[in-house]
């Protein structure tokens, strides 16, 4: 193996630089760093704020990277946009997770929506955001948004049935506590909340590194009962390897382009165009992707 070039690695002080390694793959992603904000244990996991040279603020929640201010707004705005637009109504949105409240924003640039609960797990995670990410919780004090800090899973089994017509799953992984939210159990219960006419958008992980997981994911879905699933592709530079995905459960137009996305919405990244274009998989995803819940 050719070493690195001795000029880049005399400049290379790893103590200046976050580095999240991707062991499945044997890959290594950094940021350079100039200043730690942030260093706290919270009852439920590590906590971390960094200000990078060339990204922004990050927010890194044990040792893996959530968010940056440069790239954030395409994983807020593909998780929730093609949901919200497969509705003609979206009056209430139920969001499980999505602490850093990027998600909340997006959903409330909806007019028709009405109220959108917030249930995240980890009340230091809403906090932070609040004191270093202020573009993304601009909408928080909105009074048709609700915070609650307390389990999505226990929050949508106590809810009643057709009590949302969408709900967000913004997680973390599917490891440790955030597993939970990805089995059929929780969908199962989800589809109740939702009704025969609600959608479920789930992050799904990246289509190259984690496509078992994202089968897994579309899988499960299907066995609780969601009769159409649909999967779209975005770029997410920082997620490791740079492609990640959202999965939409619920009925046919799932599967469609409405007519009306994205409209009069203020956006960066989403589009009725990039929405008709994440719907088209590369030929060995939707390979991969056709025995778990249809190439939809």
């Amino acid at each position: 193996m050719k070493a690195l070039d001795p000029a880049w690695r005399a400049r290379f002080d790893p103590s200046q630089w976050f580095l999240e390694p991707c062991e499945e793959v044997g890959a290594l992603f950094g940021l350079e760093c100039v200043e730690m904000l942030l260093d706290e244990r919270t009852p439920w996991q590590h906590l971390q704020i960094l200000e990078t040279r060339h990204f922004g603020r990050v927010m890194v929640l044990d040792g893996f990277l959530m968010l940056t201010q440069r790239d954030h707004f395409i994983y807020h705005e593909m998780l929730v946009h093609p949901a919200l637009c497969s509705q003609r109504a979206p009056r209430r949105v139920l969001i499980i997770g999505g602490g850093d409240c990027g998600c909340l924003r997006e959903v409330l640039r909806h007019d028709l929506v009405e109220h959108v609960v917030q249930v995240e797990l980890d009340e230091r995670v809403t906090r932070a955001a609040e004191r270093f990410f202020p573009e993304l919780c601009e909408a928080n004090d909105d009074p048709r948004a609700e915070l609650v800090f307390a389990d999505g899973i226990g929050f949508v089994a106590a809810a009643a049935a057709g009590a949302f017509e969408v709900i967000i799953i913004d997680s973390t992984d599917p490891i440790g506590q955030a597993a939970r939210l990805f089995d059929r159990a929780f969908y199962r219960q989800c589809r109740r909340v939702l009704g025969d006419t609600g959608v479920l958008a789930v992050q799904s992980e990246s289509p190259m590194i984690h496509l078992e997981v994202l089968a897994g994911i579309r899988g499960e879905l299907a066995a609780a009962g969601f009769p159409h699933v649909a999967t779209l592709q975005f770029p997410q530079p920082t997620y490791p390897s740079g492609w990640w995905s959202a999965t939409l459960a619920g009925g046919s137009a799932v599967a469609a382009v409405p007519g009306h996305a994205a409209g009069p919405l203020e956006t960066r990244y989403y589009s009725r165009q990039v929405h008709q274009a994440a719907l088209a998989l590369p030929r060995f995803v939707s390979e991969a992707l056709e025995n778990s819940a249809g190439s939809g």
